[in-house]
C-alpha cells in the first residue's frame, strides 16, 4: 500500500504554520507498514489542488488530504475532490444537523456558511468520528481512496487514529497487528545509543522479531521506539516486553521511561509514590520548571510552589543566597535548600545561569549551576549547555529534573 500526503493551505507555503501535521501522519504510517511515499504543500487554489491529487494518485494507492475542509470561500478540499472523483457535492442534511447541534451545544449561533461543511462528494462516505465542526471524507477513486482530514492537529489525528490507518491496513490486506513501545533516554547522545545497541540490531535485522529506531527529540529527550509486528496484539506485546528489557538492560540507567512518559510525570510519580512534596527555585528559568511540571494533571499533589528569584536580591532576600556570585555552586544549594524551607517541601530543584546571549558575571552563555535537595542535603552541578537562550532553559529543565530522578530512585 503506497500513500502520499497532501497539506492544504497558503499559510504553510508562507511559513506562517510550520506543516507539523505531515510529520505526524508520516511517523504514523511508518508504525502501521504503509508505504509513505511523497508529502507535498499546496496553497488554496482550486486547479493546483486537483492537479496535486491527480498526480498523487498516478503515483499512489491512497492519498491523505489535510486542511482546506473550513467553512470560508477558501477552503477548497471538498470541491477539489469532487472533480478529481467526477462528481458533483451533495448536501448531506444530517450532517448539517449534527455541526449546528455542535454549536448550540457550546451556546453560540452557526454562520450559515458552515453548512458548507455539509458538502460531501456523492459517492463519498463520511469519517463517523467529528470532533470538530469539519467532517472527515473518504473518497474513493476507482480502486484507490483520498481521505480528506481537518487541518486542526488534534481533529486530523482523532480520525487517523480510530478511522484512517485501521481502512489503509484493510485495504493493504494486513491483518496482523503492529505495536510500538518508546523508551526515553537522557544522558547519552544518539551515535552513543546506536553503538551500544549494535549488536541487539543486528540480531534483530536477521530474526526480523522487532526494529529499533532513535528520534532525537531535544530537550525531551532521547527516544528509542521499538516496533513488532505480530498475529495477535496478546503476542506483540509479549515481543515488546522482553525487547524493552534487553534494551534497558544494555543501556542503563539513562532510561528515564519505558512508556514514553516525560521527565516531568516521572519525577512526579516518583515523588507521589514517596509521598515526598517538591518545590523549585528557579532563575534563569523563569517558572519553567515549576510550569512544565504542573502541566501535568494531578500535579498538585506533589508540587507546592516555585520561587521565581530571577533577581539577585530576591535570591538574597527570599532564598538567603550568601552574598557573591549568584551563578555558582553556592548559590545553587543556598537556592535549593531555601525552596524547601519557604515553601516547606520535602525535595527541590533550583537552577541559575547564563541563558544569554551575554555573558554575565564573567560566564558564558550555557554555564549553568543546578542543584537538587532531598532529605535536608543539597546537591549542586555545573552544566555547559549548547544552543541558543531557549534551548538552554529547556536542557536546563530536564537535566536538573533528571538529577532529582536520580537521587530519588538511589533513596527509594
Amino acid at each position: 500500500m503506497r500513500c502520499e500526503v497532501v497539506a492544504i493551505g497558503t499559510e504553510l507555503l508562507l511559513g506562517q504554520i510550520v506543516d507539523t501535521n505531515s510529520a505526524w501522519i508520516g511517523e504514523q504510517l511508518a508504525l502501521s507498514g504503509i508505504d509513505s511515499l511523497r508529502q507535498i504543500k499546496v496553497g488554496d487554489n482550486h486547479d493546483r489542488i486537483v492537479r496535486v491529487l491527480r498526480e498523487a494518485l498516478e503515483r499512489s494507492d491512497a492519498v491523505i488530504c489535510c486542511g482546506g475542509l473550513g467553512p470560508t470561500q477558501d477552503d477548497l478540499t471538498r470541491e477539489a475532490i469532487a472533480e478529481v472523483m467526477g462528481v458533483e457535492l451533495m448536501r448531506d442534511e444530517e450532517l448539517g444537523a449534527q455541526i449546528e447541534h455542535m454549536f448550540r451545544s457550546r451556546f453560540r449561533d452557526m454562520p450559515a456558511n458552515n453548512f458548507r461543511q455539509a458538502d460531501v462528494p456523492v459517492g463519498a462516505s463520511v469519517i463517523p468520528d467529528q470532533p470538530g465542526t469539519a467532517p472527515g471524507l473518504i473518497c474513493p477513486v476507482g480502486d484507490k481512496v483520498i481521505y480528506a482530514v481537518p487541518g486542526v492537529p488534534w481533529e486530523m489525528q482523532h480520525m487517523m487514529t480510530n478511522t484512517i490507518l485501521a481502512d489503509l491496513r484493510r485495504r493493504a490486506g494486513d491483518t496482523g497487528v503492529i505495536r510500538s513501545r518508546t523508551i526515553r533516554t537522557w544522558g547519552m547522545t544518539e551515535s552513543a545509543l546506536d553503538e551500544a545497541l549494535t549488536g541487539r540490531m543486528a540480531e534483530l535485522d536477521i530474526s526480523g522479531r522487532a526494529t529499533i529506531a532513535f528520534l532525537a527529540s531535544g530537550w525531551e529527550g532521547l527516544k528509542v521506539r521499538l516496533t513488532v509486528k505480530a498475529d495477535t496484539a496478546e503476542g506483540a506485546d509479549a515481543v515488546l516486553d522482553d525487547e524493552v528489557a534487553l534494551v534497558h538492560e544494555v543501556i542503563g540507567d539513562v532510561v528515564f521511561s519505558i512508556d514514553d512518559r516525560s521527565m516531568e510525570e516521572v519525577v512526579l510519580d516518583l515523588c507521589r509514590d514517596l509521598e515526598l512534596t517538591l518545590a523549585t527555585a528557579e532563575s534563569l528559568t523563569g517558572g519553567l520548571i515549576s510550569s512544565r511540571l504542573v502541566a501535568h494533571a494531578g500535579a498538585s499533589d506533589v508540587v507546592r510552589g516555585a520561587v521565581v528569584s530571577y533577581a539577585s536580591d530576591v535570591k538574597r532576600d527570599v532564598l538567603d543566597v550568601p552574598p557573591g556570585p549568584v551563578i555558582s555552586e553556592e548559590a545553587a544549594l543556598a537556592m535549593a535548600e531555601g525552596a524547601c524551607r519557604v515553601l516547606g517541601a520535602d525535595v527541590s530543584v533550583a537552577a541559575t545561569g547564563v541563558a544569554g546571549p551575554d555573558s554575565q558575571e564573567g560566564q558564558k552563555p550555557g554555564t549553568v549551576w543546578v542543584a537538587t535537595c532531598v532529605d535536608g542535603e543539597a546537591e549542586a552541578h555545573l552544566l555547559r549547555l549548547p544552543g541558543g537562550r531557549e534551548q538552554i532553559r529547556q536542557f536546563t529543565v530536564i537535566c536538573v529534573l533528571d538529577l532529582l530522578r536520580r537521587r530519588l530512585l538511589a533513596r527509594d
